[in-house]
C-alpha cells in the first residue's frame, strides 16, 4: 500500500526541530511521494533543499499564493518564473484565488492567477489551486482555459457539487484533506457523490489537522487517517483508496515518468 500526500508544507519553514522525525514518519506510514506547494519566492530554497535531501520522496512545486502577493508582485513573478526549469518542478502551486479575509487584492490575484494559469499551459505541467470563498471569480478565469491542457488539483476543496462536477470535467481533482474527518461537513457527501477516481488525498501539513489530532500541527504521516474516513464513506477498503488516489496523482503530475 502507499500513498501520495499531494499538497504538504514538509520543510524547514514549518519543521525546523523536528523535519527529518517528520518525513521518517511519514514514510513509516506508507506515505511515499510529497508534493511540496510553495507560497512566495521566499520558500523555493526550504523547499528545494527538502527534495535535494530526499529526491525520491519530496517533489518541490513553484507559485504564488493569493495572500501574498506583494506590491512589485511583476518581480516576483519572474522570479518564480525562473525557476520553473529546475528538473525537480512537478507542478505550479499553491495558486488561486483567497477573498476569504480580504478583498481589497482582487484585481492583483486575478492578474497573478491568470499569468501562473498560463505558465501551467505553456509548460504543460499540473496546478495546485488554492481557492476560498472566491469560486465565482477564480472560475471566470479558469473558464478562459478550457479546451487547452490545463489539469491540476483543487487543493483543500471546499466548494459545492456544482464547482467540485465543474472541476472534474476540466481535468482536476479534488483534493481531499483533514476536513472530511470533522463532523457535520458537506465534504463528505461530495466526496461520496464523485467517487475515488477523482479524488486526490492531501494534509495541507502543517495546517489543519484531521480528528483526533484537530487543533495540533499537522503533518503527512497522517494520511492514512483521511484515506480511512474517505474509504468508510465510499464503503472500500483503504488498500482500494490508496491505490485509486495514488495513481490518481501520478497521472495528472506526470510522476515517476
Amino acid at each position: 500500500m502507499e500513498f501520495i500526500d499531494s499538497h504538504g508544507h514538509i520543510y524547514h519553514e514549518y519543521y525546523e526541530e523536528d523535519f527529518h522525525e517528520v518525513v521518517k514518519r511519514a514514510l513509516d506510514a506508507q506515505v511515499t511521494q510529497i508534493l511540496l506547494p510553495c507560497v512566495t519566492s521566499h520558500s523555493l530554497k526550504d523547499i528545494f533543499d527538502a527534495a535535494e535531501l530526499y529526491p525520491q520522496h519530496l517533489f518541490p512545486m513553484v507559485g504564488l499564493h493569493p495572500t501574498d502577493i506583494p506590491e512589485d508582485y511583476e518581480n516576483e513573478l519572474r522570479t518564480l518564473q525562473g525557476h520553473l526549469s529546475d528538473s525537480r518542478v512537478v507542478g505550479i502551486g499553491e495558486i488561486g484565488m483567497d477573498l476569504y479575509h480580504d478583498t481589497s487584492m482582487l484585481e492583483q490575484q486575478k492578474i497573478v492567477f491568470e499569468r501562473q494559469l498560463e505558465w501551467a499551459v505553456e509548460l504543460g505541467m499540473a496546478v495546485s489551486l488554492h481557492i476560498r470563498s472566491a469560486y465565482s471569480e477564480a472560475m471566470e478565469i479558469l473558464r478562459r482555459f478550457e479546451g487547452t491542457n490545463l489539469r491540476g488539483i483543487l487543493h483543500c476543496f471546499s466548494g459545492g457539487i456544482q464547482e467540485a462536477e465543474w472541476g472534474i470535467r476540466h481535468g482536476f481533482l479534488l483534493g481531499i484533506g483533514g476536513v472530511v474527518t470533522f463532523k457535520n461537513n458537506k465534504l463528505q457527501e461530495i466526496v461520496k457523490q464523485v467517487g475515488l477516481e477523482n479524488l486526490a488525498l492531501e494534509t495541507d501539513s502543517p495546517f489543519l489537522a484531521p480528528t483526533p489530532h484537530r487543533g495540533t500541527r499537522n503533518e503527512s504521516s497522517y494520511i492514512p487517517i483521511i484515506a480511512q474516513k474517505v474509504a468508510d464513506v465510499c464503503e472500500c477498503s483503504i488498500e482500494h483508496v490508496a491505490e485509486v488516489t495514488t495513481s490518481n496523482v501520478k497521472r495528472i503530475f506526470h510522476l515517476n515518468k
